[in-house]
């Protein structure tokens, strides 16, 4: 793996009046939008995740799929491989201000060159990052309070997603820059907010410690194909900061994970750098 450059760029925040396509990259973003009202998360609803694949034929990958997400992570299965190589931290300076379309629940969409991700010579670039409350992947079947999504698209239209998880204690430093226009959107529904230069080096950090496995995306069409990698690192954001994100969208859809899909014999991936008897 390359490394990984992620720039400074300004951006536009939305919030959609319900949660659609949350790991959804750019290009398709368009095309989804007129699906939101079509699924919920509702366990046992008539559009709830185990009927999503009944809803439309192009949706029929959500239930006869072999490597959908999200899933467990669980270290009876995963090996430890030290080709893939660091993951970077993003260094750039900042862009002028941009704006562009947006999907899903909360999310940040870049417009700009908001930085890349190399994966077998391909080139992945950052165009969306977004939340889930709580966390769609478990490690060792434990469930975190939340997980971001940092979406990235290739000239090909290929997926490859950073996936971040968190647990409570101390505020999460990006959002805290994000808080006044999560706060501002949050009686408007559905408006578009201009919030500035982002620096998605707040995002991110060092982690060089994570996981990788071959997926789909978390929401319909669940289209598969899509590279995964899940920081080990377990970061932290405050109850204030998470019910925030979930006070700011429609009642009934403050619970925006996807249950766990079944693993199917895939491989499950490390990346630790340094030699280490036990790596979990």
């Amino acid at each position: 793996m390359g490394p990984a450059a992620h720039h400074t760029v300004a951006v536009v925040l939305l919030l959609i009046i319900v949660i659609s396509a949350a790991a959804a990259p750019a290009a398709m973003a368009q095309e989804e939008t007129e699906d939101e009202l079509e699924f919920s998360y509702v366990p046992g609803a008539e559009n709830g995740p185990e009927h999503w694949g009944e809803i439309k034929p192009a949706w029929s990958t959500c239930r006869t799929g072999m490597m959908q997400s999200p899933i467990d992570l669980s270290h009876d299965r995963v090996k430890l491989v030290r080709s893939l190589g660091y993951l970077n931290p993003p260094t750039a300076p900042p862009m002028p201000p941009s704006s562009t379309a947006a999907t899903t629940s909360w999310s940040v969409n870049f417009s700009g060159d908001a930085g890349s991700l190399v994966i077998n010579e391909t080139a992945y670039y950052l165009k969306q990052l977004h939340w889930h409350t709580p966390s769609e992947h478990t490690i060792d079947g434990h469930r975190f309070a939340m997980e971001l999504h940092l979406v990235h698209e290739s000239a090909e239209n290929k997926a490859a997603v950073i996936g971040m998880l968190y647990k409570f204690g101390a505020h999460d430093k990006f959002l805290r820059t994000l808080e006044p226009y999560i706060k501002q959107i949050a009686d408007r529904r559905d408006k578009m907010e201009h919030v500035g230069v982002v620096d998605p080096r707040l995002v991110r950090g060092s982690d060089s410690v994570y996981y990788r496995y071959m997926g789909s995306l978390t929401t319909p069409p669940c289209k598969e194909g899509v590279i995964w990698t899940i920081l080990k690192e377990v970061r932290t954001v405050s109850m204030y900061q998470r019910e925030l994100l979930r006070e700011a969208v429609d009642d009934g859809m403050e619970n925006n994970a996807r249950p766990l899909q079944k693993v199917n014999n895939r491989d499950i991936s490390i990346f630790w750098p340094k030699p280490h008897r036990h790596y979990y």
